[in-house]
């Protein structure tokens, strides 16, 4: 057993879902969205670095010697997976470690709307996951690559860096391939997945032109294609894959994606106030014929009256959904204000309101 492991199972027990470690400073666990110190000593740079390195693989410290940076995947049997990322910083290593439950929960045990499962019965199409870092991408795609893979009879491809939730095939063939590991890049391993009989791919990451550009073609082409990005609304969402081109290839990118587009989901996690745990709130874009031709015309800004007026399609905008958790008592007042779009609906239920400076 490793000497970091003991972290791990702490952070496991505690419900936490990031390990902080960083010269020092003393370890730090994220539990329900807020930073905790662990009672222990402060980590020394020499310390930490053999702690770090006991547990990567040698090609892995190769790369971070070299460059100040790695990411990877580092299970424990038994307890759980994570994702590490080692960083250099001013007093000497940093490490952070993204806890992945080795149990990969259904969409009904997350509380999902049931639209969103619905989707994994798709049979093409371009499906975007949204929101900022540790708002619970990953494991809203996992639970909908669960439901394709105990409904459906197909081949399935994710591509990761580093691979995190791990699915056993049930219906479908399932294989899962991590960027440095099993491929050179996302660009690389969306190339081969095209020649590779599959029907549902997932790319973990959609961070430059060229996988964006290879994704669109795939769910073009006959695929199911599950992707994520780090914006806040369906309609930054569209914006921002649109601008990722350049300004001559930017029409033909429209049409083509308002063809292939299915969903976008962008969600937001909230710390419950009534129990231990987090709940997400999430916005919710279906890709009808209206909203098909609001992205061919460039008239993006009209997307979020569409979704108003889509409920019955399983559409919600996000602040809907924020009052919604908010009616149930789930999430505090606080929170919801500083997490909502339109700030002006959920003042009225704070004590003392903020002077809202991005207001003026």
């Amino acid at each position: 057993m490793a000497k970091i492991d003991a972290f791990f199972k702490l952070l496991n027990d505690q419900g936490g879902s990031d390990l902080h470690l960083t010269s020092g400073q003393p370890p730090a666990l994220r539990i329900r969205g807020d930073i905790e110190r662990v009672k222990y000593k402060v980590l020394d740079n020499d310390e930490l670095k053999s702690m770090l390195y006991e547990i990567a693989p040698e090609d892995k410290v190769k790369v971070f010697e070299e460059t100040g940076d790695v990411d990877f995947g580092y299970e424990i049997p038994g307890l759980a997976r994570y994702r590490a990322n080692f960083f250099n910083q001013k007093y000497g290593v940093g490490a952070v470690f993204r806890e992945i439950p080795s149990n990969v929960l259904t969409a009904e045990q997350l509380g999902l709307p049931s639209v969103v499962s619905k989707l994994a019965s798709l049979p093409r199409g371009l499906i975007v996951v949204t929101g900022p870092t540790g708002s619970g991408k990953s494991t809203t795609l996992a639970a909908i690559i669960d439901e394709a893979n105990r409904t459906r009879k197909d081949h399935i491809i994710t591509i990761e860096d580093p691979i995190e939730f791990v699915h056993k095939s049930h219906g479908c063939i399932i294989n899962h391939r991590e960027v440095g590991a099993h491929t050179k890049s996302f660009t690389a391993a969306l190339r081969g997945a095209l020649r590779e009989d599959p029907d549902i791919i997932l790319v973990g990451e959609m961070r430059d032109l060229e996988t964006i550009s290879l994704a669109i073609e795939a769910a073009s082409t006959g695929h199911l294609v599950f992707g994520t990005l780090h914006t806040t609304s369906a309609p930054k969402t569209v914006d921002r894959i649109v601008e990722v081109f350049p300004a001559s290839e930017q029409a033909q990118i429209r049409s083509t994606l308002a063809d292939g587009l299915r969903a976008v989901i962008a969600q937001v996690l909230f710390k419950r106030v009534d129990t231990k745990g987090r709940c997400a709130a999430m916005e919710i874009l279906i890709a009808t014929p209206a909203v098909r031709n609001l992205i061919r015309e460039s008239k993006t800004h009209q997307i979020p009256s569409m979704i108003q007026t889509g409920k019955k399609y399983g559409m919600q905008l996000l602040d809907d959904a924020i009052m919604d958790l908010y009616n149930k008592g789930w999430i505090s007042p606080d929170e919801a204000y500083a997490k909502a779009n339109d700030k002006s609906r959920f003042r009225p239920f704070l004590k003392t309101p903020p002077a809202d400076f991005t207001e003026a």
